[in-house]
């Protein structure tokens, strides 16, 4: 008596699909935090802006949230640096919450300057230059500083070429 192993073209197929949706389920499935703390930014969800004085009014929490990550990388900072923390509202981690509401501290002021003068610098100029790059932005000076580090020049080429007090050809 012969026994036939292989399943039958139907069955196979059910076999297949059910393996396919499994895999599928599983490649989307929420994968855990990577380390120990997880993500850096990982927050519930933003709540709605107040205090807004520079940004537009009617920008969501989420959007105002990834507006200051953008700017907190440019700078190489931590929220702190222009927020507050509020003494009365400690967090689960035993550590007081920032008030981003609150206006307490000059570098929030230069922060809102700053992006003033960025958003000057880009409409009156930067859109004046016909296709030159891209928009000014924190990173364009800051380059992951909070004080932007000092430009110094390359030294000047025909230095190099010619020996002190050696006329330079024309």
């Amino acid at each position: 008596m012969k026994i036939n192993l292989l399943p039958s073209p139907a069955a196979a197929t059910v076999v297949l699909g059910a393996a396919l949706f499994a895999l599928t389920t599983v490649a989307q499935a929420p994968q855990p935090p990577q380390g120990a703390g997880g993500p850096p930014h990982q927050h519930q969800s933003a709540p709605p802006p107040t205090n807004l004085k520079v940004l537009p009014k009617d920008l969501t929490g989420e959007q105002v949230h990834e507006i200051m990550h953008k700017w907190e990388a440019d700078l190489g900072a931590e929220c702190s640096m222009c927020h507050a923390s509020d003494p009365k509202n400690i967090g689960p981690n035993g550590r007081p919450r920032l008030n981003f509401a609150d206006d307490s501290k000059k570098e929030k002021a230069t922060a809102r300057l700053m992006f003033t003068m960025m958003e000057d610098i880009n409409k009156n100029y930067v859109s004046k230059v016909d296709g030159e790059g891209g928009p000014v932005t924190c990173g364009t000076c800051h380059r992951g500083h909070a004080q932007p580090e000092a430009f110094v020049p390359k030294p000047d080429h025909d230095e190099h070429e010619h020996p002190a007090g050696a006329p330079t050809p024309h």
